[in-house]
């Protein structure tokens, strides 16, 4: 894994992390390897048929489930990553 791209086991393709993804990890102190452990490891929510969550607790910090927003496509995008998730119901 180097930069914003690697490839995913998980999905058998590439991953793409985009700069407002990446800026989120800044801010929100989550590094590339936890992201990539979200995408390979993490509970997957499907949001419709392009769109998904993966999603993942670690204990260890204090804002607990971290969220991957992607889109599967020919590459894994992630548009986000996001801390203190919760899924909303649907109304």
């Amino acid at each position: 894994m180097e930069g914003s791209e690697w490839f995913s086991t998980r999905f058998k393709r590439p991953v793409i992390l985009t700069r407002h993804g990446q800026a989120r990890m800044r801010e929100r102190g989550i590094t590339l390897p936890k992201v990539a452990d979200v995408v390979e490891s993490g509970e997957i929510i499907p949001k419709n048929e392009r769109n998904l969550w993966i999603v993942k607790a670690y204990p260890e910090r204090a804002d607990n489930l971290i969220c991957a927003a992607v889109a599967v496509e020919n590459v894994v995008v992630i548009k986000t990553v996001m801390h203190n998730w919760q899924q909303m119901e649907a109304s």
